[in-house]
């Protein structure tokens, strides 16, 4: 509806330039006067007389004269004729604008609407409507099912089902909320450990918190060989600093799993960079090394000695020392951010928090 208003007042604006012109007063009071071109002409011709010597001055004065009376009568003669000729006119073309106006606009579309294609401007394209139908319909789910579970929210099941839909569409905080009802409401199973720890990981930008371990740990007791959990667990140990015991985890995972099994490439990557070589990913590209990612977090160290920085910034460095299995640097960050923000009790909680996740207990002060 929007874009046929817009051609409307398009339209309007191109024929009322053109006609509004013509439609106004002066336009008709500007009309030639036969009367005054001749007096025009008869001035024109004494000063030629004039200018060769026909004509005196004075008697160029009196010819001029005698001219200009002529006009002056004449135009008293038809003056108000004329007049009344200009005032019709005037109204006979602003009628003939007002009926333009409108008529062309009309015209136009009823041509548009026989030859043109007016359904474009409102249907997708025939590669865009799967697409389109497809979100629709996801939404449409997803809203039918947070409609059920604000009714019924002990549907365990229910939580599990719109879970991954959540991550599917980057809802992340929601999938960890999904996930964790879905634990709570159903009866222990290590699949269902292993992806709530798995997305408590995600949204923690690849930490290993206590809670997600906690869940990784539960989900080995349900099941020895849980996959996912060994995987996350030796990831945990890397974190923790225990380097030989990642090793071991990693290397007893590949012996029990399957040589086509989805997750044996990514333990061979974790194995190829706690060994210090830059991995290779399934694609053939090279992946980041533990040499490039300790550059940027040094980097990030030297910037926070230097320069300070916020209480979030100072709780990355630390996250990034224990990621990368140095836990005697994360634990010397903590202390370093608490000298820095000593003056700021919130900084200071979010300090304590993040080392607290990390469980470094010996920066706790």
């Amino acid at each position: 509806m929007v874009i046929w208003i817009i051609l409307l007042a398009m339209t309007a604006a191109a024929v009322m330039a053109v006609l509004w012109p013509l439609s106004r007063h002066h336009s008709v009071t500007r009309q030639a006067d036969p009367d005054t071109q001749f007096y025009r002409e008869q001035v024109a011709e004494i000063e030629r007389d004039q200018a060769r010597g026909v004509l005196m001055p004075s008697e160029a004065e009196a010819a001029k004269a005698e001219a200009g009376r002529r006009l002056l009568r004449a135009t008293g003669r038809h003056g108000e004729a004329f007049a009344a000729v200009g005032e019709p006119a005037l109204r006979r073309r602003r009628a003939a604008s007002t009926l333009v106006l409108s008529i062309i606009p009309i015209l136009a579309l009823a041509t548009y609407e026989i030859y043109g294609s007016p359904q474009v401007l409102t249907q997708p394209s025939a590669a865009q409507m799967p697409q389109q139908a497809g979100n629709i319909d996801l939404m449409t789910a997803v809203a039918q099912i947070e409609s059920h579970l604000a009714k019924n929210p002990q549907d365990g099941r229910g939580w599990e089902v719109i879970a991954p839909v959540y991550l599917r569409i980057g809802r992340i905080d929601d999938a960890v909320k999904a996930y964790e009802a879905a634990v709570r409401y159903q009866a222990p199973d290590a699949n269902r450990f292993a992806n709530y720890g798995e997305v408590l990981v995600m949204a923690k930008d690849g930490l290993i918190s206590g809670e997600a371990q906690a869940a990784f740990e539960q989900a080995i007791k349900l099941d020895a060989a849980s996959p996912k959990a060994r995987f996350y667990l030796a990831r945990a140990a890397v974190q923790d600093g225990q380097i030989e015991r990642a090793k071991a985890a990693y290397a007893e995972l590949l012996s029990i799993s399957p040589p086509d099994a989805p997750w044996v490439e990514a333990v061979k990557q974790e194995l190829a960079a706690l060994d210090g070589s830059p991995s290779v990913g399934p694609q053939g590209g090279t992946q980041i090394g533990p040499e490039a990612i300790a550059g940027m977090v040094a980097g990030l160290a030297s910037r926070l000695e230097t320069q300070g920085g916020t209480a979030e910034e100072w709780a990355r460095l630390m996250r990034s020392y224990a990621v990368l299995g140095q836990r005697d640097k994360a634990m010397a960050a903590a202390r370093r951010a608490r000298e820095a923000l000593a003056q700021d009790a919130a900084s200071l909680k979010t300090i304590d928090a993040m080392a607290q996740e990390l469980k470094l207990t010996d920066a706790q002060p």
